[in-house]
């Protein structure tokens, strides 16, 4: 196989394992939403402090990239949809489909409904100091109640989502010995298994 084919079919999706894209893509979000959360956490432990404004400060612009991001990964996993590796058969892999379905369903609410939010708000919306939605003169009530209502609550779904794939993770590791996990990590290494 010639060397250029080898690099370009590393980018994609196999069978045995997620390629370059998929990996950069799910290892990107999964710190800069680690970073939101941690942010987040903070804030509900410690209240308002010099290093929650920190955090806190980044909050806007880090959702942004994990926004598009999330898109993304969306319009990649569709792309690949064929060349995946399998989630595999009956109520586990029903069970698994369902919850990498609630993943990507949560990850694209979150960011959407402080979007929403942020054009019914007089705050008006600005990432990185491009406005995307100027500031209004007066809150449109239901944009901003959803946004509000929703966005951290949604939030707080996600990490608990989270918290369930991290422990199936485990459980294929430690208890199924499957190399789930080498799959997301390196496609070399999965090839091994």
């Amino acid at each position: 196989m010639p060397l250029s084919f080898a690099r370009s079919a590393a980018l994609l999706d196999h069978r045995a394992a997620y390629g370059t894209i998929s990996r950069l893509l799910h290892w990107a979000l999964a710190a800069l939403i680690l970073w939101q959360l941690l942010g987040m956490t903070l804030r509900a432990l410690l209240g308002r402090t010099p290093l929650v404004s920190f955090f806190v400060g980044t909050h806007q612009q880090v959702g942004t990239v994990i926004f598009v991001l999330v898109v993304a990964r969306v319009i990649w996993m569709l792309a690949m949809r064929n060349r995946r590796p399998a989630h595999g058969a009956g109520l586990l892999g029903w069970m698994a489909k369902a919850g990498h379905a609630a993943l990507y369903l949560a990850m694209v609410l979150v960011p959407l409904v402080a979007i929403l939010r942020a054009a019914g708000s007089t705050r008006g919306f600005a990432p990185f100091g491009f406005p995307v939605f100027a500031p209004r003169e007066t809150d449109i009530g239901w944009m901003k109640t959803l946004g509000d209502s929703l966005h951290g609550e949604l939030g707080w779904v996600l990490a608990a989502l989270i918290g369930g794939h991290v422990l199936m993770v485990g459980v294929h590791e430690i208890l199924w010995r499957d190399g789930t996990l080498s799959r997301m990590v390196s496609r070399r290494r999965a090839r091994n298994l």
